[in-house]
Protein backbone atom coordinates (compact mmCIF):
# COMPACT_ATOMS: atom_id res chain seq x y z
CA UNK A 1 0.00 0.00 0.00
CA UNK A 2 1.68 3.46 -1.29
CA UNK A 3 0.87 6.80 -0.65
CA UNK A 4 0.63 7.75 -4.45
CA UNK A 5 0.22 12.11 -4.96
CA UNK A 6 0.42 10.98 -9.37
CA UNK A 7 -2.79 9.20 -9.33
CA UNK A 8 -4.84 11.54 -7.37
CA UNK A 9 -3.75 14.70 -9.19
CA UNK A 10 -3.48 12.90 -13.08
CA UNK A 11 -6.88 10.38 -12.87
CA UNK A 12 -10.40 10.79 -12.79
CA UNK A 13 -12.46 8.86 -10.58
CA UNK A 14 -15.93 7.69 -10.28
CA UNK A 15 -15.45 8.48 -6.17
CA UNK A 16 -13.53 10.15 -4.12
CA UNK A 17 -13.71 9.63 -0.19
CA UNK A 18 -12.75 12.89 1.94
CA UNK A 19 -12.18 11.11 5.69
CA UNK A 20 -10.55 8.35 6.52
CA UNK A 21 -12.06 6.93 9.36
CA UNK A 22 -13.90 4.12 10.33
CA UNK A 23 -16.71 4.94 7.19
CA UNK A 24 -14.48 6.55 4.75
CA UNK A 25 -12.15 2.82 5.06
CA UNK A 26 -15.15 0.43 4.87
CA UNK A 27 -16.70 2.71 1.92
CA UNK A 28 -13.02 2.62 -0.04
CA UNK A 29 -13.22 -1.11 0.25
CA UNK A 30 -16.71 -1.69 -0.57
CA UNK A 31 -16.90 0.79 -3.85
CA UNK A 32 -13.48 -0.46 -4.73
CA UNK A 33 -14.48 -4.52 -4.54
CA UNK A 34 -17.61 -3.57 -6.44
CA UNK A 35 -15.38 -2.22 -9.55
CA UNK A 36 -15.69 1.87 -9.06
CA UNK A 37 -12.29 3.98 -9.22
CA UNK A 38 -11.89 5.12 -5.96
CA UNK A 39 -9.71 7.51 -4.17
CA UNK A 40 -9.01 8.30 -0.27
CA UNK A 41 -7.43 11.19 1.25
CA UNK A 42 -7.31 11.74 5.06
CA UNK A 43 -5.77 14.74 6.14
CA UNK A 44 -3.98 13.47 9.23
CA UNK A 45 -3.56 9.75 9.54
CA UNK A 46 -6.24 6.98 8.94
CA UNK A 47 -8.34 6.33 11.89
CA UNK A 48 -5.90 9.39 13.54
CA UNK A 49 -9.23 10.99 15.67
CA UNK A 50 -12.76 9.55 16.04
CA UNK A 51 -11.96 6.00 14.66
CA UNK A 52 -9.56 5.70 17.29
CA UNK A 53 -10.72 7.38 20.57
CA UNK A 54 -13.53 5.53 21.43
CA UNK A 55 -14.30 2.71 23.96
CA UNK A 56 -13.04 -0.12 21.24
CA UNK A 57 -16.50 -1.70 21.56
CA UNK A 58 -18.21 -4.08 18.83
CA UNK A 59 -22.00 -4.11 20.67
CA UNK A 60 -25.05 -3.60 19.79
CA UNK A 61 -26.39 -0.97 22.36
CA UNK A 62 -28.24 -2.69 24.81
CA UNK A 63 -29.21 0.92 26.29
CA UNK A 64 -31.01 2.29 22.98
CA UNK A 65 -33.56 0.07 23.75
CA UNK A 66 -34.75 2.22 26.26
CA UNK A 67 -35.26 4.56 23.30
CA UNK A 68 -36.94 2.21 21.47
CA UNK A 69 -34.46 1.97 18.81
CA UNK A 70 -35.33 -1.65 18.47
CA UNK A 71 -34.20 -1.47 14.50
CA UNK A 72 -30.18 0.10 15.46
CA UNK A 73 -29.84 -2.52 18.08
CA UNK A 74 -30.90 -5.03 15.54
CA UNK A 75 -28.26 -3.51 12.59
CA UNK A 76 -26.01 -3.26 15.67
CA UNK A 77 -25.66 -7.10 16.41
CA UNK A 78 -26.39 -8.16 13.40
CA UNK A 79 -22.97 -5.86 12.26
CA UNK A 80 -21.53 -7.38 15.60
CA UNK A 81 -21.05 -11.02 14.03
CA UNK A 82 -20.37 -9.64 10.44
CA UNK A 83 -17.13 -7.56 12.09
CA UNK A 84 -16.51 -11.35 14.12
CA UNK A 85 -16.29 -13.14 10.91
CA UNK A 86 -14.41 -11.01 8.44
CA UNK A 87 -12.36 -10.09 11.39
CA UNK A 88 -11.71 -13.00 13.61
CA UNK A 89 -8.19 -11.66 14.88
CA UNK A 90 -9.60 -8.18 15.77
CA UNK A 91 -12.53 -9.05 17.40
CA UNK A 92 -13.28 -11.08 20.04
CA UNK A 93 -16.11 -12.05 22.28
CA UNK A 94 -16.40 -9.68 26.04
CA UNK A 95 -18.34 -10.90 28.53
CA UNK A 96 -20.30 -8.47 30.76
CA UNK A 97 -21.68 -7.90 33.78
CA UNK A 98 -23.93 -5.40 35.05
CA UNK A 99 -24.68 -5.13 38.44
CA UNK A 100 -27.66 -4.59 40.81
CA UNK A 101 -27.00 -2.33 43.65
CA UNK A 102 -30.11 -2.00 45.89
CA UNK A 103 -33.28 -2.49 43.49
CA UNK A 104 -35.83 -4.45 44.06
CA UNK A 105 -37.72 -7.17 42.29
CA UNK A 106 -38.98 -4.83 40.23
CA UNK A 107 -35.90 -3.08 38.96
CA UNK A 108 -34.24 -6.75 38.15
CA UNK A 109 -37.24 -7.66 35.65
CA UNK A 110 -37.30 -4.40 33.86
CA UNK A 111 -33.19 -5.13 33.15
CA UNK A 112 -33.84 -9.16 32.58
CA UNK A 113 -37.06 -8.24 29.85
CA UNK A 114 -34.32 -6.13 28.19
CA UNK A 115 -31.57 -8.40 28.25
CA UNK A 116 -34.39 -11.22 27.02
CA UNK A 117 -35.20 -9.59 24.19
CA UNK A 118 -31.26 -8.05 23.40
CA UNK A 119 -31.02 -12.26 22.89
CA UNK A 120 -34.00 -12.12 20.97
CA UNK A 121 -32.30 -9.32 18.22
CA UNK A 122 -29.15 -11.13 18.30
CA UNK A 123 -30.90 -14.19 17.23
CA UNK A 124 -27.86 -15.50 14.81
CA UNK A 125 -25.01 -14.59 17.08
CA UNK A 126 -24.40 -18.51 17.02
CA UNK A 127 -23.96 -18.48 12.90
CA UNK A 128 -20.49 -18.34 13.16
CA UNK A 129 -17.75 -21.35 11.95
CA UNK A 130 -15.49 -20.54 14.71
CA UNK A 131 -17.26 -21.62 18.14
CA UNK A 132 -14.83 -19.82 19.96
CA UNK A 133 -16.62 -16.46 18.66
CA UNK A 134 -20.41 -17.92 19.29
CA UNK A 135 -21.75 -15.86 22.18
CA UNK A 136 -24.26 -16.89 24.63
CA UNK A 137 -27.38 -15.80 25.99
CA UNK A 138 -27.93 -13.53 28.86
CA UNK A 139 -27.86 -15.05 32.61
CA UNK A 140 -27.68 -14.12 36.04
CA UNK A 141 -25.38 -14.41 38.78
CA UNK A 142 -25.95 -14.63 42.51
CA UNK A 143 -24.15 -12.00 45.04
CA UNK A 144 -21.93 -14.52 46.21
CA UNK A 145 -20.40 -16.23 42.85
CA UNK A 146 -21.19 -12.62 41.32
CA UNK A 147 -18.37 -11.38 44.10
CA UNK A 148 -15.83 -14.53 43.25
CA UNK A 149 -16.27 -13.66 39.91
CA UNK A 150 -15.16 -10.15 40.08
CA UNK A 151 -14.39 -8.75 43.74
CA UNK A 152 -14.53 -5.56 42.43
CA UNK A 153 -18.34 -5.31 42.32
CA UNK A 154 -18.57 -5.12 46.19
CA UNK A 155 -20.63 -2.65 47.62
CA UNK A 156 -23.68 -1.55 49.86
CA UNK A 157 -26.92 -3.10 48.42
CA UNK A 158 -24.87 -5.28 45.72
CA UNK A 159 -27.63 -8.09 45.25
CA UNK A 160 -25.94 -9.76 42.02
CA UNK A 161 -24.73 -9.14 38.00
CA UNK A 162 -26.40 -10.22 34.64
CA UNK A 163 -24.21 -11.37 32.44
CA UNK A 164 -23.99 -10.89 28.50
CA UNK A 165 -21.85 -10.91 25.65
CA UNK A 166 -20.65 -8.28 23.85
CA UNK A 167 -17.35 -8.14 21.36
CA UNK A 168 -14.11 -5.98 21.64
CA UNK A 169 -11.83 -4.52 19.20
CA UNK A 170 -8.19 -5.29 19.84
CA UNK A 171 -7.07 -2.55 18.02
CA UNK A 172 -9.38 -0.48 16.00
CA UNK A 173 -6.97 1.32 14.11
CA UNK A 174 -5.85 -2.09 12.22
CA UNK A 175 -9.66 -2.78 11.13
CA UNK A 176 -9.56 0.31 9.49
CA UNK A 177 -6.19 -0.28 7.82
CA UNK A 178 -7.15 -3.41 6.96
CA UNK A 179 -9.89 -2.21 4.81
CA UNK A 180 -7.74 -0.04 3.42
CA UNK A 181 -5.42 -2.62 2.26
CA UNK A 182 -8.02 -4.43 0.49
CA UNK A 183 -9.07 -1.20 -1.11
CA UNK A 184 -5.71 -0.95 -3.11
CA UNK A 185 -5.99 -4.33 -3.85
CA UNK A 186 -8.87 -3.23 -5.46
CA UNK A 187 -7.39 -0.68 -7.46
CA UNK A 188 -7.93 2.62 -4.97
CA UNK A 189 -5.53 5.48 -4.95
CA UNK A 190 -5.27 6.75 -0.82
CA UNK A 191 -3.44 8.58 0.56
CA UNK A 192 -3.02 10.18 4.39
CA UNK A 193 -2.02 13.59 5.40
CA UNK A 194 -3.40 15.12 2.37
CA UNK A 195 -5.91 17.41 3.33
CA UNK A 196 -8.83 18.32 1.28
CA UNK A 197 -9.39 22.46 1.43
CA UNK A 198 -12.59 22.87 -0.48
CA UNK A 199 -14.80 21.18 -3.23
CA UNK A 200 -15.26 21.96 -6.62
CA UNK A 201 -18.34 22.85 -7.91
CA UNK A 202 -19.42 23.72 -11.91
CA UNK A 203 -22.80 24.28 -12.48
CA UNK A 204 -24.77 23.07 -9.26
CA UNK A 205 -22.80 19.69 -9.58
CA UNK A 206 -19.06 18.19 -7.31
CA UNK A 207 -16.49 17.24 -10.04
CA UNK A 208 -14.42 17.03 -6.80
CA UNK A 209 -12.20 18.64 -4.53
CA UNK A 210 -9.02 20.90 -3.58
CA UNK A 211 -6.17 19.46 -1.54
CA UNK A 212 -3.24 20.24 -0.05
CA UNK A 213 -0.05 17.99 0.55
CA UNK A 214 0.32 17.98 4.74
CA UNK A 215 4.21 17.60 4.33
CA UNK A 216 4.97 20.05 1.71
CA UNK A 217 1.76 22.23 1.28
CA UNK A 218 1.86 21.50 -2.79
CA UNK A 219 -1.70 22.08 -3.83
CA UNK A 220 -3.67 20.26 -6.24
CA UNK A 221 -7.20 19.08 -7.99
CA UNK A 222 -8.98 15.74 -7.61
CA UNK A 223 -10.76 15.19 -10.39
CA UNK A 224 -14.47 12.37 -9.35
CA UNK A 225 -18.07 12.08 -10.51
CA UNK A 226 -18.98 11.57 -6.98
CA UNK A 227 -17.78 13.10 -3.76
CA UNK A 228 -18.17 11.48 -0.45
CA UNK A 229 -17.95 13.53 3.15
CA UNK A 230 -17.02 11.01 5.97
CA UNK A 231 -15.10 13.29 7.72
CA UNK A 232 -17.19 12.68 11.43
CA UNK A 233 -16.95 15.80 13.27
CA UNK A 234 -15.92 17.84 10.57
CA UNK A 235 -18.32 17.19 7.89
CA UNK A 236 -20.71 19.77 8.48
CA UNK A 237 -18.01 22.47 8.75
CA UNK A 238 -16.23 21.85 6.01
CA UNK A 239 -18.97 21.37 3.61
CA UNK A 240 -20.15 25.00 4.95
CA UNK A 241 -16.74 25.97 3.71
CA UNK A 242 -17.47 24.95 0.47
CA UNK A 243 -20.98 26.26 0.01
CA UNK A 244 -20.68 29.75 1.61
CA UNK A 245 -23.54 28.90 3.70
CA UNK A 246 -25.27 27.15 6.47
CA UNK A 247 -25.33 23.34 6.22
CA UNK A 248 -28.92 21.72 6.40
CA UNK A 249 -27.85 18.93 8.34
CA UNK A 250 -26.16 20.29 11.57
CA UNK A 251 -24.12 17.48 13.70
CA UNK A 252 -23.64 17.83 17.50
CA UNK A 253 -19.98 16.84 18.77
CA UNK A 254 -20.19 15.15 22.31
CA UNK A 255 -16.80 15.09 24.00
CA UNK A 256 -16.15 11.48 25.20
CA UNK A 257 -12.98 10.54 27.64
CA UNK A 258 -11.27 7.76 28.51
CA UNK A 259 -8.52 6.65 30.99
CA UNK A 260 -6.11 3.29 30.94
CA UNK A 261 -5.55 2.16 34.48
CA UNK A 262 -3.51 -1.46 35.69
CA UNK A 263 -6.08 -3.92 35.77
CA UNK A 264 -8.74 -3.75 37.87
CA UNK A 265 -10.99 -6.73 36.97
CA UNK A 266 -10.59 -10.64 36.84
CA UNK A 267 -11.92 -10.48 32.84
CA UNK A 268 -15.17 -9.34 32.53
CA UNK A 269 -16.40 -6.38 31.53
CA UNK A 270 -18.38 -3.96 33.55
CA UNK A 271 -21.71 -2.08 32.68
CA UNK A 272 -21.97 0.56 35.58
CA UNK A 273 -25.24 2.96 36.02
CA UNK A 274 -24.03 6.14 36.94
CA UNK A 275 -27.20 8.25 37.81
CA UNK A 276 -28.63 9.66 34.39
CA UNK A 277 -26.13 7.58 32.14
CA UNK A 278 -24.06 4.93 32.39
CA UNK A 279 -20.10 4.06 32.25
CA UNK A 280 -17.80 1.09 31.30
CA UNK A 281 -14.77 -1.16 32.58
CA UNK A 282 -13.79 -3.08 29.92
CA UNK A 283 -10.66 -5.54 30.04
CA UNK A 284 -8.15 -4.71 27.36
CA UNK A 285 -4.46 -5.79 26.55
CA UNK A 286 -3.38 -6.56 30.18
CA UNK A 287 -4.72 -3.30 31.37
CA UNK A 288 -8.79 -1.31 32.07
CA UNK A 289 -9.77 0.62 30.55
CA UNK A 290 -12.60 3.17 31.63
CA UNK A 291 -15.22 5.36 29.13
CA UNK A 292 -16.64 7.36 28.71
CA UNK A 293 -18.14 10.59 29.72
CA UNK A 294 -20.87 12.71 27.34
CA UNK A 295 -20.77 16.52 27.36
CA UNK A 296 -21.42 19.00 23.99
CA UNK A 297 -18.27 20.35 22.56
CA UNK A 298 -18.71 23.10 21.03
CA UNK A 299 -15.07 24.33 19.69
CA UNK A 300 -12.78 23.41 16.75
CA UNK A 301 -13.06 19.44 16.74
CA UNK A 302 -8.83 19.72 15.86
CA UNK A 303 -8.84 21.23 19.41
CA UNK A 304 -10.46 18.23 21.61
CA UNK A 305 -8.17 17.42 24.52
CA UNK A 306 -8.31 15.55 27.92
CA UNK A 307 -8.23 18.17 30.94
CA UNK A 308 -6.85 17.65 34.73
CA UNK A 309 -10.84 18.21 35.34
CA UNK A 310 -12.04 16.14 32.90
CA UNK A 311 -9.89 12.99 34.93
CA UNK A 312 -10.58 14.27 37.89
CA UNK A 313 -14.41 14.01 37.28
CA UNK A 314 -14.44 11.17 35.74
CA UNK A 315 -12.33 9.37 38.52
CA UNK A 316 -14.60 10.66 41.23
CA UNK A 317 -17.66 9.64 39.45
CA UNK A 318 -15.91 5.87 38.64
CA UNK A 319 -15.00 5.97 42.38
CA UNK A 320 -18.75 6.80 43.68
CA UNK A 321 -20.42 4.03 41.79
CA UNK A 322 -17.31 1.75 42.03
CA UNK A 323 -16.00 2.60 45.27
CA UNK A 324 -14.25 -1.07 45.50
CA UNK A 325 -12.55 0.57 42.09
CA UNK A 326 -10.53 3.31 44.64
CA UNK A 327 -9.24 4.61 41.63
CA UNK A 328 -6.34 7.65 42.46
CA UNK A 329 -4.88 9.75 39.96
CA UNK A 330 -1.70 8.18 39.38
CA UNK A 331 -3.38 5.04 38.55
CA UNK A 332 -4.26 6.80 35.29
CA UNK A 333 -1.36 5.87 32.72
CA UNK A 334 -3.42 7.41 29.40
CA UNK A 335 -5.78 8.97 29.08
CA UNK A 336 -7.37 10.54 25.70
CA UNK A 337 -10.49 12.38 23.83
CA UNK A 338 -12.68 11.78 21.17
CA UNK A 339 -15.95 13.62 19.60
CA UNK A 340 -18.84 11.30 18.63
CA UNK A 341 -19.99 13.38 15.52
CA UNK A 342 -24.36 13.10 16.37
CA UNK A 343 -27.12 13.88 13.96
CA UNK A 344 -29.33 17.21 16.01
CA UNK A 345 -32.37 15.34 17.38
CA UNK A 346 -34.51 18.07 18.56
CA UNK A 347 -33.59 19.42 21.66
CA UNK A 348 -31.89 16.58 23.31
CA UNK A 349 -28.72 15.96 25.13
CA UNK A 350 -25.44 14.67 23.72
CA UNK A 351 -26.28 11.23 26.24
CA UNK A 352 -29.68 11.28 24.82
CA UNK A 353 -29.58 11.72 20.71
CA UNK A 354 -30.03 8.57 18.71
CA UNK A 355 -26.10 7.02 17.37
CA UNK A 356 -27.70 6.25 14.07
CA UNK A 357 -26.11 7.04 10.91
CA UNK A 358 -27.56 8.94 8.05
CA UNK A 359 -26.64 9.64 4.54
CA UNK A 360 -27.57 12.76 2.75
CA UNK A 361 -27.64 13.07 -0.72
CA UNK A 362 -26.82 16.91 -1.23
CA UNK A 363 -28.44 16.55 -4.51
CA UNK A 364 -31.69 17.97 -2.38
CA UNK A 365 -29.75 21.16 -1.90
CA UNK A 366 -28.82 21.93 -5.76
CA UNK A 367 -25.14 20.36 -5.41
CA UNK A 368 -25.15 17.06 -7.27
CA UNK A 369 -22.87 13.80 -6.64
CA UNK A 370 -22.15 15.20 -3.49
CA UNK A 371 -22.90 13.08 -0.29
CA UNK A 372 -22.13 12.81 3.35
CA UNK A 373 -22.44 9.98 5.93
CA UNK A 374 -23.16 11.43 9.32
CA UNK A 375 -23.40 10.05 12.98
CA UNK A 376 -23.12 6.24 13.06
CA UNK A 377 -20.80 4.01 15.24
CA UNK A 378 -18.17 1.57 14.61
CA UNK A 379 -20.29 -1.26 14.88
CA UNK A 380 -22.36 -0.32 12.21
CA UNK A 381 -19.66 1.42 9.39
CA UNK A 382 -19.36 -1.54 7.38
CA UNK A 383 -23.68 -1.30 6.97
CA UNK A 384 -23.20 2.54 5.99
CA UNK A 385 -20.88 1.96 3.78
CA UNK A 386 -22.88 -0.58 1.52
CA UNK A 387 -26.16 1.99 1.59
CA UNK A 388 -23.67 5.03 0.13
CA UNK A 389 -22.33 2.23 -2.18
CA UNK A 390 -25.31 1.35 -3.81
CA UNK A 391 -26.47 5.01 -3.64
CA UNK A 392 -22.89 6.35 -5.64
CA UNK A 393 -24.02 3.30 -7.85
CA UNK A 394 -26.86 4.49 -8.43
CA UNK A 395 -26.42 8.17 -8.61
CA UNK A 396 -23.55 7.09 -11.40
CA UNK A 397 -25.84 4.51 -13.07
CA UNK A 398 -22.78 1.94 -13.56
CA UNK A 399 -22.99 -1.31 -13.83
CA UNK A 400 -21.55 -2.78 -10.28
CA UNK A 401 -20.94 -6.35 -8.68
CA UNK A 402 -22.83 -6.59 -5.51
CA UNK A 403 -21.78 -5.60 -2.07
CA UNK A 404 -19.58 -8.41 -0.88
CA UNK A 405 -17.99 -7.23 2.21
CA UNK A 406 -20.04 -8.54 4.83
CA UNK A 407 -18.80 -12.26 3.93
CA UNK A 408 -15.36 -11.51 2.05
CA UNK A 409 -12.51 -11.73 5.23
CA UNK A 410 -10.51 -8.65 5.65
CA UNK A 411 -7.16 -9.52 4.47
CA UNK A 412 -6.28 -10.21 8.11
CA UNK A 413 -9.14 -12.19 8.54
CA UNK A 414 -8.72 -15.31 6.07
CA UNK A 415 -8.17 -18.06 8.48
CA UNK A 416 -10.11 -20.54 10.10
CA UNK A 417 -9.95 -20.32 13.53
CA UNK A 418 -7.95 -17.55 15.75
CA UNK A 419 -6.40 -20.21 18.02
CA UNK A 420 -5.46 -22.85 15.20
CA UNK A 421 -3.74 -19.86 13.64
CA UNK A 422 -2.04 -19.10 16.53
CA UNK A 423 -0.77 -22.77 17.23
CA UNK A 424 0.29 -23.47 13.64
CA UNK A 425 2.32 -19.99 13.69
CA UNK A 426 4.01 -20.96 16.92
CA UNK A 427 5.07 -24.17 15.10
CA UNK A 428 6.24 -22.83 11.74
CA UNK A 429 8.09 -19.70 13.60
CA UNK A 430 9.32 -21.38 17.39
CA UNK A 431 10.50 -18.90 20.09
CA UNK A 432 8.66 -16.06 19.44
CA UNK A 433 7.44 -14.26 22.23
CA UNK A 434 5.03 -11.90 21.11
CA UNK A 435 3.59 -14.40 18.43
CA UNK A 436 -0.14 -14.09 20.05
CA UNK A 437 0.27 -10.40 20.06
CA UNK A 438 1.42 -10.55 16.21
CA UNK A 439 -1.02 -13.01 15.37
CA UNK A 440 -3.91 -10.69 16.79
CA UNK A 441 -2.06 -7.35 14.95
CA UNK A 442 -1.89 -8.78 11.16
CA UNK A 443 -3.76 -12.62 11.43
CA UNK A 444 -3.37 -14.12 7.94
CA UNK A 445 -0.50 -11.33 7.08
CA UNK A 446 1.82 -12.25 9.60
CA UNK A 447 3.91 -14.41 7.48
CA UNK A 448 5.08 -10.90 5.25
CA UNK A 449 5.69 -9.49 8.51
CA UNK A 450 7.91 -12.38 9.50
CA UNK A 451 9.81 -13.00 5.97
CA UNK A 452 13.15 -12.07 6.99
CA UNK A 453 12.85 -11.17 10.30
CA UNK A 454 15.42 -12.23 12.73
CA UNK A 455 14.46 -13.30 16.17
CA UNK A 456 15.88 -10.62 17.75
CA UNK A 457 13.74 -8.08 15.81
CA UNK A 458 10.81 -10.14 16.78
CA UNK A 459 11.45 -9.28 20.80
CA UNK A 460 8.55 -6.76 22.59
CA UNK A 461 9.86 -3.50 22.68
CA UNK A 462 7.67 -2.74 25.29
CA UNK A 463 4.12 -3.31 27.08
CA UNK A 464 2.29 -3.19 24.13
CA UNK A 465 4.02 -6.31 22.68
CA UNK A 466 5.15 -4.79 19.39
CA UNK A 467 8.41 -5.75 18.36
CA UNK A 468 11.08 -3.97 16.24
CA UNK A 469 10.09 -6.05 13.09
CA UNK A 470 7.13 -3.67 12.88
CA UNK A 471 8.76 -0.81 12.00
CA UNK A 472 9.79 -0.91 8.65
CA UNK A 473 7.11 -3.19 7.57
CA UNK A 474 5.01 0.06 8.89
CA UNK A 475 6.48 2.36 6.51
CA UNK A 476 7.19 0.27 3.53
CA UNK A 477 3.38 -1.93 3.74
CA UNK A 478 1.28 0.41 5.65
CA UNK A 479 1.85 4.06 5.20
CA UNK A 480 3.49 4.67 8.26
CA UNK A 481 4.50 8.16 7.37
CA UNK A 482 5.58 10.18 10.62
CA UNK A 483 6.38 8.69 14.43
CA UNK A 484 2.55 9.14 15.59
CA UNK A 485 1.25 7.01 12.69
CA UNK A 486 3.73 4.64 14.15
CA UNK A 487 3.55 4.45 17.49
CA UNK A 488 0.04 5.45 17.57
CA UNK A 489 -1.89 3.75 14.69
CA UNK A 490 0.16 1.05 13.03
CA UNK A 491 1.53 -0.42 16.65
CA UNK A 492 -0.19 0.15 19.85
CA UNK A 493 3.64 1.14 21.35
CA UNK A 494 1.87 4.65 22.79
CA UNK A 495 -1.51 3.28 23.72
CA UNK A 496 0.00 1.97 27.00
CA UNK A 497 1.37 6.19 28.10
CA UNK A 498 3.96 7.54 27.08
CA UNK A 499 6.81 5.37 25.41
CA UNK A 500 10.40 5.97 27.25
CA UNK A 501 12.18 8.66 25.69
CA UNK A 502 14.91 6.40 24.66
CA UNK A 503 12.27 4.18 22.74
CA UNK A 504 11.20 7.09 20.70
CA UNK A 505 14.57 8.23 19.81
CA UNK A 506 15.34 4.63 18.63
CA UNK A 507 11.84 5.04 16.76
CA UNK A 508 13.01 8.64 14.85
CA UNK A 509 16.16 7.24 13.91
CA UNK A 510 14.55 4.47 12.30
CA UNK A 511 12.36 6.32 10.79
CA UNK A 512 14.59 9.31 9.78
CA UNK A 513 17.22 6.66 8.31
CA UNK A 514 14.30 4.96 6.29
CA UNK A 515 12.10 8.15 4.86
CA UNK A 516 15.54 10.92 4.86
CA UNK A 517 14.62 12.95 8.00
CA UNK A 518 16.66 15.84 8.97
CA UNK A 519 18.03 15.68 12.89
CA UNK A 520 15.48 18.94 13.04
CA UNK A 521 12.95 16.34 11.88
CA UNK A 522 13.31 13.74 14.06
CA UNK A 523 12.92 16.04 17.06
CA UNK A 524 10.22 17.67 15.79
CA UNK A 525 8.17 13.92 15.47
CA UNK A 526 9.12 13.45 18.76
CA UNK A 527 7.82 16.21 20.61
CA UNK A 528 4.81 15.74 18.33
CA UNK A 529 4.05 12.30 19.73
CA UNK A 530 4.97 14.26 23.38
CA UNK A 531 2.21 16.27 23.24
CA UNK A 532 -0.31 13.53 22.50
CA UNK A 533 0.61 13.16 26.15
CA UNK A 534 0.19 16.80 27.38
CA UNK A 535 -3.33 17.36 29.85
CA UNK A 536 -4.55 20.96 30.07
CA UNK A 537 -4.46 21.93 33.73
Amino acid sequence: MKRDLTRLTSEQFDLLIIGGGATGCFAARDAAMRGLKVALIEGADFAAATSAHNSKLVHGGLRYLREGEFGLVRESLRERRTLQAIAPHLVRPLSFLLPLYGKGLAGRLTLATGLTLYDLLSYDRGRLEDPALRLPRHGWLKRDPALTAEPVLAGDGFKGAFSYPDAQMFMPERIALENLIDADAHGAALANHVAAEKLILREGRVIGAEAADGFTGTRFDIRARAVLLAMGPWSDLFLERSMGRPATHKLIRSKGIHILVPAMTAGHALTMEAGAGHFFVMPWRGHTLIGTTDTEFKGDPGTVGVRESDIEGFLATVNRFLPAARLRREDVLFAYAGLRPLVADGNKGTYGVSRRAELVDHASEGIEGLFSALGGKWTTSRALAQTVTDAVVKKLGVAAQACATATTPLPGGRIDRFEGLVKGFAKTYPGIAAMRHLAHMYGARLPLLLRGAKLADLAPMNVSGDVPAQILFSIREEMALTLEDLVMRRTSIGQFGRPAPQLLAALAEAMGTELGWSPERRLREIAGVDRLYEIVA
